[in-house]
């Protein structure tokens, strides 16, 4: 139950976006199946048993949480529920492998983090028998409970301000909202714009060669799916310097905003009665938890992410403290860890009353969005931190924990003009569109037109639906904003370009057969392939369907 807001305090909307492109089906380790298992394991079992015990104690955790189409398609496979027993009975077998290893060798310090371990990963095979299995379930009761407040977002999580073709956008928000109802039984409210990237309405050109054309704002299309809110990055509100989402760096660029305007107010993208809510990224919180630097993850106590015992893959360390090497790491103390983040957790909360105290403004709020992996997977104590957070916010009456439809439903909003950008590095497009990049794009955006053109006659015609339909989905899996972000990170460029170069093929190739004419009987083989490995959202030609008519109408 959402508290009633008090005189003088400051709303607090923690959102969570959950995401892994699409890998199941696509292989195991080490970008496969693994990938998203990691993610159960370590980070979405662990904060749903968190907001679970925190009911029982009578405690809100009114979290806002982003589950993008993608994932929850993943979620639902049915091949899920055995490959994370599957992934926990390794992890379980590496325990007594482990533990037996250094029993031998005398080393009893580390062998109890092993044991630690094994309990640990024991918890969460029991936790999930007990939730039947099902994620998706889990979360959608928590929902119905009032306990979060669950968002979608684009169907694969494609770069919307970079693709060419306005009926590209649509479907990607289209898909996700149809699919979101189908998992979770309601329509979302909030769409978490991929990367957070947002472009205004005026010219597109991307690139020096292409002619420019005047394009609609990302916001027309987040009104027309029907969506209430988003999220974006506060320096597109003028209010702060970009913040790197995913390490926490200070843009390498100067950045000076045109206004000062309080990332703590309420805006809306444009005017109108339909006018999308703004919830703006707080730049003080984001720092405490994303910054390699200064941020709570750093913390000496806490489990070392990038430290394992070969060949089980075990973390047995901890942090140790800024600058020490792997091969200096302190053997970690699970009681240690857990009193720091109490301690990270009670500091985190007098910052949001110190932030609240001195915002001044009325009727305001403070928005902290983080990837949900970053809470357990990363930073292995994060969920048990925000449940000492939400603990600790009960004695803050400053602060009010409220989901993003609360606040918004409470308060009115002042429009905006945006410029365009992301969360990403230097706060602009330049990570998912640059030299190692524009050749992708090149090919997406040939890709967009050939789809588009031929879709109309192929969804009038029986014979050719089952073709346009895998289309489709592989045209949205290549747009997938991960592959672009993979290359320019440069960790496993290979491996996005791989996949980019996999789903566009495979479009251009369904789609070639549909230009000449040709249905099942011609790409037979490759659809049996692909209904097996990309076997996702099962309605799309609706959507299709329904981005036909809107473009009709729009043109």
């Amino acid at each position: 139950m959402i508290s009633a807001r008090r005189s003088g305090s400051l709303d607090f909307v923690l959102v969570l976006h959950m995401h892994v492109p699409h890998v199941m089906r696509h292989g195991r380790w080490p970008h496969g199946s693994d990938w998203l298992m990691e993610a159960i394991v370590d980070s979405y079992l662990p904060l749903i048993d968190v907001v679970e015990r925190l009911a029982r104690e009578g405690v809100d955790t009114p979290l806002t949480v982003n589950v993008t189409p993608i994932v929850a398609t993943q979620l639902a496979d049915p091949r899920l529920p055995a490959e994370v027993r599957r992934f926990l009975a390794q992890r379980l077998e590496a325990c007594d492998a482990d533990e037996q290893d250094l029993d031998a060798r005398g080393d009893s310090e580390l062998a109890n983090v092993v044991r630690h371990w094994r309990s640990w990963f024991s918890a969460r095979a029991a936790q999930f028998e007990a939730i039947g299995e099902n994620i998706i379930g889990a979360l959608a009761r928590l929902q119905r409970a009032g306990r979060i407040e669950l968002m979608s977002s684009g169907a694969t999580h494609g770069f919307l301000p970079l693709l060419a073709r306005d009926e590209s956008i649509r479907l990607q928000l289209l898909v996700g909202r149809s699919e979101h109802e189908r998992f979770f039984g309601r329509a979302p409210a909030g769409c978490w714009m991929p990367e957070c990237a947002y472009r205004p309405s005026g010219f597109w050109s991307p690139l020096p060669d292409v002619a420019p054309r005047t394009r609609a704002g990302i916001e027309t299309y987040l009104e027309e799916a029907g969506y209430r809110f988003t999220v974006i990055d506060s320096h597109l509100a003028s209010a702060g310097q970009p913040l790197d989402a995913y390490g926490g760096r200070r843009s390498s660029r100067e950045f000076r905003p045109s206004i000062d305007r309080s990332p703590y107010g309420n805006y809306s993208i444009g005017a109108g009665k339909n006018a999308v809510r703004a919830l703006v990224r707080d730049p003080v919180t984001t720092r405490q938890v994303w910054s390699r630097d200064g941020g709570y993850p750093g913390a000496a106590p806490y489990l070392e992410f990038h430290k394992m015992r070969f060949p089980g893959g075990l973390q047995l360390w901890s942090v140790s403290g800024a600058g020490v090497s792997l091969g200096d790491k302190q053997t970690y103390s699970a009681a240690a860890a857990a009193e720091a983040a109490r301690f990270h957790a009670g500091h985190f909360a007098h910052v949001l009353d110190t932030v609240a105290r001195e915002s001044c403004s009325v009727d305001g709020v403070l928005v902290a969005p983080f990837d949900a992996e970053l809470f357990g997977h990363w930073w292995f104590e994060g969920p048990e931190f925000l449940g000492a957070m939400y603990r600790a916010l009960r004695d803050r009456p400053s602060i009010r924990p409220v989901t993003a439809s609360d606040h918004i439903d409470s308060t009115s909003a002042t429009p905006l003009e945006l410029p365009a950008g992301s969360w990403g590095r230097d706060g602009d497009f330049g990570f998912w569109l640059n030299d190692a990049t524009a050749g992708m794009w090149r090919r997406m955006w040939a890709l967009e037109d050939r789809f588009w053109n031929v879709a109309p006659e192929a969804l009038a015609r029986e014979d050719t639906r089952v073709v346009l339909a895998q289309a489709a989905r592989s045209l949205l899996l290549a747009q997938s904003s991960d592959w672009e972000f993979m290359i320019s990170a440069g960790e496993v460029a290979d491996y996005g370009e791989t996949r980019f170069s996999m789903h566009a093929s495979d479009a251009e190739s369904l789609v070639e057969a549909l230009e000449h004419g040709e249905g099942f009987e011609a790409v037979g083989r490759l659809l049996d392939v692909l209904s097996e490995r990309d076997a996702i959202f099962p309605n799309v030609l609706d959507s299709v369907a329904q981005v036909l008519e809107s473009h009709a109408v729009a043109v």
